[in-house]
Formats: structure tokens, C-alpha cells, sequence
């Protein structure tokens, strides 16, 4: 929270920066926005009409249609006649969002890239503001956007809400503090194409294409910014199965990167890199550690314990009434620093009680399933995908 409001006062509301005014850049080089898309009939329509109206004055806009079996090709080729900035991608079979964004940057023609997820609508000023970073300096290699949830018609999306302002954006902005983030957002990053190069791409091999691309950059010392003020709409699970499959898929991302990385990140060159590599180990011991309290408590039920290896309850004590205060206490200061860019964020604050409950035994399972499957399907097929619960229509 510390981290979050420092940021918040040095960086968003310091430096003459205006809330919504696009900055003034010196130059405009052109820039590919690549959209990685696998059935997306409901949305791709809607997706590239948002990005044709952006106000920056040289892009184009690249659609990978990554082998679809609904009507996105369809959709796809006929929209580009329509229009001159639009080019279309067909693979032939679904080879994996890593694949899509790979052939869109090696077929784009210019250095840098904003990359999107087919079913997001982007706001019409992201791009100046993601630019503004990648031009302010030679080593900045990427910047990742500001998601804003459109799925609110149930609890889990109303959490969702809440939880994007604390648990991704205020992170990202306490991660900058000490200058590394854990990971771009997938949904929404421009690259500068020479970083993406050195780093070799995103990896076909790992279950989420945005935390290994986001680690191998920075351990190739190149800088991650995160920009508030590019804003991104996006869908979001709002079933519990649904949720339960991106949040597995998250946390196995997050343990085939610290495979395939966490050797060479204890290098003194990448000590920049190690508070980063802390934290997500905590996060790992914490989930492991419920587990083991929960398990112990259910075997107890049948089984005589010592009586110093008995656990009395698992209704919180005081300890956890301090960490639920400072969670809401969280979600406050999350809640008015994004208030900056989104109107009546308020009115989410009284959902958030529940996110203790439902997220944090969410994450314990997800966690402590991901880590042993990480390392059995290590290296061993390409990270296809498939077409995730996008919850209801706003």
C-alpha cells in the first residue's frame, strides 16, 4: 500500500501529468497492434472497431485467427476490405496464442507492438500512453496496461472488480517501486520488438504466455513500466469452474517460470530481479502452509494427534482479523487511486468482504495443484489453447 500511494503521487498525479489527456509525443513512429484470436465470433467484430478508433496517428492492426472452428475467419476476412489498416493472419491449425503473437511481431513491419486479446476493447488513447514510455528510453522493452473488468452480473464478477484494483494494479504499482513487476498483463502490453527479439519471444511451451516473456526480459536487463492511464475492458470468468481454469492456469505459469528461470535469477547481474522472486516464493510457502493446516485438521477428525501438532480450529483469530482488516484496508486505497479512472468504484468496496474467503481458498487450491503440474508437463507439449469462460454480457 506504501509502495502503491508513493507511486500514485510521484508518477500519476505528479509530474504535471492531467488525468485523461493523452501526452504530447515527439515523435509517432508506426506501431503493429497484434490481435491473437481463437473463437471469438461474439467479440472480434467489436474488438477491432475500438482499435481502428484510437487516436494515435500511424498503426496497424494485425488479427491472427489461430486455426477457429466458430465463424472468425469469416468475420475477419470480411471486415478486412473494409478497412486499409487491418491485415488477417490464418493459421491453419490451433498452434497456441504464443505461436499467434509470434507470427503477427515477425510479420509486423514496424519496431514496436501493442498486443490484445481478441475479445478486449481498448481505449482510443492506450496507445499514446504506452508509447510515451517505450520513447522516454532506450532500454524500456515494455508496457503493461490498466485491465478493467466488463463481466459485473455476479458476485464473482463484482469481486473481480475490486480484486483487479488490488491485487494487479496496486502490486504493479508497489513492483515498480523497486523496479520489476512479476508479469505484463496478457491482455493488454506493448513491446518494443528489439527486447521481444533478445529474449527470444514468448515460449510455446508454457501455459501462459505474458510471466515467462515478462522474466526473460527482465533478466535480459530490460525495464517493464506499468501505465495506469491505458485503460483495457476485458471479460472475465464469472463461474466458479470457469474461474477455477484460468486462476490453475495462472499459478502453473507462474511455477514454469520460476523452473525455467529461477537458477540463472540468483545471479548477482539479476539481483533486481530477486524481490520479485521472493514474493512469489512466499506466496508459494503461504499456500502450502494452509494446505498443511487444513489436511491436519481433517485428519484429527479421525485420527488421535500429539497434542502440539493438533490445530484448535480454522475459524480466524485475532491474526485473522488483522489480516482481513488489512485487506479491506487494501482494497480501500486500491479503490480510491483507481477512482482516478473509473467512475462510482465505490460502490464495489462492500463486496470485497468476501474476497478473503473465496480468493484466498482459491488460491491455496490452484497453487498447491499448479506446482506439481508444472513440473510434470515441463517442456513436454506446446502451450495450446482453448476458449475460456468470458463470463455474461455486460
Amino acid at each position: 500500500m506504501i509502495g502503491a500511494l508513493y507511486y500514485y503521487v510521484h508518477w500519476e498525479t505528479g509530474q504535471g501529468r492531467r488525468l485523461r489527456n493523452p501526452p504530447q509525443l515527439s515523435e509517432s513512429p508506426p506501431v503493429s497492434i497484434i490481435v491473437p484470436c481463437y473463437n471469438e465470433a461474439k467479440n472480434i467484430e467489436e474488438t477491432i472497431t475500438l482499435l481502428l478508433d484510437s487516436v494515435y496517428p500511424h498503426f496497424d492492426v494485425i488479427a491472427v485467427n489461430d486455426g477457429s472452428t466458430d465463424g472468425t475467419a469469416v468475420i475477419l476476412d470480411r471486415l478486412c476490405p473494409r478497412h486499409e489498416k487491418l491485415r488477417v493472419i490464418h493459421l491453419a491449425e490451433n498452434q497456441g496464442k504464443s505461436m499467434a503473437l509470434r507470427m503477427g511481431a515477425l510479420l509486423s513491419p514496424h519496431d514496436y507492438l501493442i498486443c490484445i486479446d481478441g475479445d478486449a476493447l481498448l481505449d482510443k488513447y492506450a496507445i499514446n500512453w504506452m508509447m510515451s514510455h517505450l520513447l522516454s528510453g532506450s532500454r524500456v522493452g515494455a508496457v503493461t496496461g490498466n485491465p478493467r473488468i466488463r463481466t459485473r452480473s455476479t458476485l464473482l464478477g463484482k469481486i473481480q472488480v475490486g480484486e483487479f484494483s488490488a491485487i494487479v494494479g496496486l502490486i504493479k504499482r508497489a513492483q515498480r517501486i523497486y523496479g520489476r513487476v512479476f508479469t505484463v498483463s496478457g491482455v493488454v502490453t506493448g513491446f518494443r520488438k528489439a527486447a521481444l527479439h533478445q529474449a527470444g519471444y514468448w515460449s510455446m511451451h508454457t501455459v501462459t504466455d505474458d510471466i515467462d516473456v515478462s522474466w526473460r526480459m527482465q533478466l535480459n536487463h530490460w525495464d517493464i513500466r506499468f501505465e495506469p492511464n491505458a485503460l483495457c475492458w476485458i471479460l472475465m470468468p464469472e463461474t466458479f469452474r470457469g474461474l477455477w481454469r484460468q486462476r490453475l492456469r495462472w499459478a502453473q505459469g507462474g511455477m514454469e517460470a520460476m523452473l525455467e528461470h529461477g537458477r540463472e535469477m540468483f545471479a548477482w547481474r539479476k539481483r533486481r530481479m530477486w524481490g520479485v522472486c521472493i514474493e512469489y516464493l512466499a506466496s508459494i510457502f503461504w499456500a502450502y502452509g494452509i494446505a498443511l493446516v487444513i489436511l491436519i485438521w481433517c485428519l484429527q477428525q479421525t485420527v488421535p494427534l500429539p497434542e502440539w501438532m493438533r490445530v484448535p480450529t480454522l475459524i480466524p483469530g485475532w491474526t485473522g482479523v488483522i489480516l482481513g482488516t488489512t485487506c479491506l484496508l487494501q482494497f480501500a486505497v486500491s479503490i480510491l487511486i483507481d477512482s482516478r479512472y473509473e467512475r462510482d468504484m465505490g460502490r464495489y468496496y462492500y463486496w470485497m468482504i468476501w474476497y478473503p474467503m473465496a480468493y484466498w481458498v482459491l488460491s491455496v487450491f490452484t497453487t498447491v495443484i499448479a506446482i506439481p503440474r508444472a513440473v510434470y508437463y515441463r517442456r513436454r507439449r506446446r502451450g495450446t489453447w482453448k476458449s475460456p469462460d468470458r463470463g455474461l454480457r455486460p
